[in-house]
């Protein structure tokens, strides 16, 4: 009798034990997964027209073998007004800041390849020249490298490096505050989409808030991040007529906002002037710009389905000639229609 006793109170002693292990577990786990997406509806994102920056160029770095007299470069499609230029040159930064500000861009999207990059390096140069001219300048993460626990490290270390060296300049683009980066779509294949949560939960708790807009129109993205966009629709454009084109874009684009607005969150449309990477690829791909059809028309149906922000592929990727940039071949067409849309655009009402 006092054996069996003994035995009732053993089993409660460890019963009471393992349930308060298990409810001290999962307040860790609680913490741990914690992972909270504020919806648009309770954001304020401005309007915005922003463009994809690249900061790749430089002496010996990107552009290859440079005939100026021919108006040629090896790695290039077209050829800069501006010449083969150097990223790193604070003067330079100031002109395409300019001259995007006049033609009613409000922002660009640098690319961003890890910390300590050539890439990496520019973005102080690029914020300092946007300060208290009323532009936004923001990052596009472009690579996760590794695999496992060391990749999840480090995803979380890039994170909370952009938004604490970067994230609380004025210029940073921000919306209720909170500096929003751009996640290209080499990141969302490279990390497991399982990872997610855990890794925006542990830079959170290190840096506070800040927003994340996932490359993608899928429906599981909305259910994560803060916001959808989609970098280059060149697959979808290619060889569609004018006609062909409009019809395609009414569709998608309303489509895409719908899948960010059901979700309640930031919605971004993509246009591009043209593609055209067979110079740097092969075979490689191209879509005609048709004399800037497809920049009016991509615009015209991004406007009527009214995201919160526009965004243009490429200001200066030169590589794939999606550049608006004004070069040898198109002069200062490509601002110029922008400067046609953007306003537009960023005068509508937003819903």
């Amino acid at each position: 009798m006092q054996r069996k006793n003994c035995s009732i109170s053993s089993i409660i002693q460890i019963l009471v034990f393992i349930l308060s292990f298990v409810a001290g577990f999962s307040q860790v786990l609680a913490q741990t997964n914690t992972f909270t997406v504020t919806p648009a509806s309770d954001l304020h994102p401005p309007r915005q027209v922003l463009a994809f920056y690249y900061t790749w160029y430089g002496p010996d770095r990107h552009w290859g073998k440079v005939d100026s007299a021919h108006h040629d470069i090896e790695a290039a499609r077209h050829y800069p007004a501006l010449g083969a230029y150097d990223s790193h040159d604070p003067a330079l930064i100031a002109k395409h800041i300019a001259a995007a500000r006049k033609s009613g861009i409000t922002g660009f999207i640098c690319t961003w390849w890890g910390q300590g990059t050539y890439e990496d390096q520019a973005v102080p140069l690029v914020l300092s020249a946007a300060q208290g001219r009323h532009f936004n300048v923001t990052v596009y993460w472009e690579t996760a490298p590794g695999d496992g626990q060391s990749q999840m490290d480090q995803a979380v270390s890039d994170l909370v490096y952009l938004v604490s060296h970067y994230g609380t300049n004025d210029a940073f683009l921000k919306v209720d505050g909170k500096p929003v980066i751009f996640v290209y779509g080499r990141v969302m294949q490279q990390v497991p989409f399982d990872e997610w949560p855990e890794i925006t939960s542990r830079a959170h708790a290190t840096v506070g808030d800040f927003l994340l807009i996932s490359d993608g129109y899928a429906p599981r993205n909305a259910g994560v991040f803060d916001g959808l966009h989609t970098y280059n629709i060149c697959g979808q454009v290619k060889g569609k007529s004018p006609d062909e084109l409009r019809t395609w874009a009414t569709g998608y684009y309303a489509r895409a906002v719908k899948i960010a607005r059901d979700h309640g969150r930031i919605s971004c449309l993509d246009v591009i002037p043209g593609y055209d990477d067979t110079k740097v690829r092969h075979p490689g791909q191209a879509v005609d710009r048709l004399n800037g059809q497809v920049y009016r028309i991509l615009w015209e149906e991004a406007i009527k389905a009214n995201p919160d922000w526009i965004l243009i592929t490429t200001w200066n990727e030169w590589h794939e000639g999606s550049e608006i940039e004004p070069s040898y071949e198109f002069g200062k067409k490509y601002l110029k229609l922008t400067a046609h849309y953007a306003p537009e655009f960023l005068k509508k009402n937003q819903l």
